[in-house]
């Protein structure tokens, strides 16, 4: 299958470093600490943050930081086949440990020691690129229920596809089998807190493929600031401040 055209279209019509359309929105979840809708294209994920707030299991309590928990999960009618997706399936507990990792490396957790987060995150609507809208959304609940982080998250993936680098793949590109970088920086202190790769590639093209995934991230990084600037306008004018 051609994934690039010869006049170098991929099938959705974009150019090869071009990402798709994205959106997103605060205060989704009106009872949530935090939470956020993130659109990247046709893929759509909600996130919920709680806490910091007082550990439900005292055995998990750690003493000088806080404890960070996420659970990840598909809804039903997110992609094309309408199978019941069993709750803490393999896939899902994978990412919900990637997600927690990645965002336990921006939290400033030892501001809030003997207390938890609890992140929960659910796509809407799958077409590829899951992973790192569900970190980025993540990212936004996270500034919008105000918990003070080093550095906002920023994910997006690139691809290797006809021998052409490819930002930000899309379900059909995704499931093409093809080498896929995910990768999850800290923009401001240029730290990578996230990298996967699922299959292997030649060092020259994996850095070409990271390096295209970044710049991703960055831009995504920008578009985030905007959002929270421009959600901080509305609470400024809401207060009469």
């Amino acid at each position: 299958m051609e994934f690039v055209s010869p006049e170098g279209l991929r099938l959705d019509g974009r150019r090869p470093m071009e990402m798709r359309q994205i959106r997103a929105e605060l205060g989704a979840v009106a009872n949530a600490d935090g939470s956020a809708v993130f659109e990247m294209g046709n893929t759509k994920v909600i996130a919920a943050v709680y806490g910091p707030r007082e550990v439900e299991n005292k055995g998990q309590q750690i003493r000088d930081q806080a404890l960070v928990r996420c659970e990840y999960s598909m809804a039903n009618f997110s992609t094309g086949d309408r199978m019941r997706k069993p709750k803490g399936d393999r896939r899902s507990t994978e990412i919900s440990l990637v997600i927690r990792q990645t965002m336990e490396a921006c939290i400033l957790t030892h501001l809030m020691p003997r207390s938890q987060i609890d992140i929960f995150v659910q796509v809407l609507q799958a077409d590829g690129g899951t992973r790192s809208a569900c970190i980025n959304a993540a990212t936004l609940a996270l500034a919008d229920a105000g918990i003070p982080m080093r550095d906002l998250v920023t994910s997006c993936s690139a691809g290797y596809l006809n021998s052409t680098s490819l930002l930000d793949l899309n379900y059909v590109e995704d499931s093409a089998g093809g080498p896929d970088v995910t990768v999850g920086i800290l923009p401001k202190l240029d730290k990578v807190t996230l990298l996967q790769m699922d299959s292997k590639l030649p060092l020259d093209i994996f850095e070409n493929v990271m390096q295209l995934a970044t710049e991703g991230c960055k831009a995504i990084a920008n578009y985030i600031r905007e959002i929270l600037l421009e959600n901080t306008k509305q609470l400024e004018y809401r207060r009469g401040v």
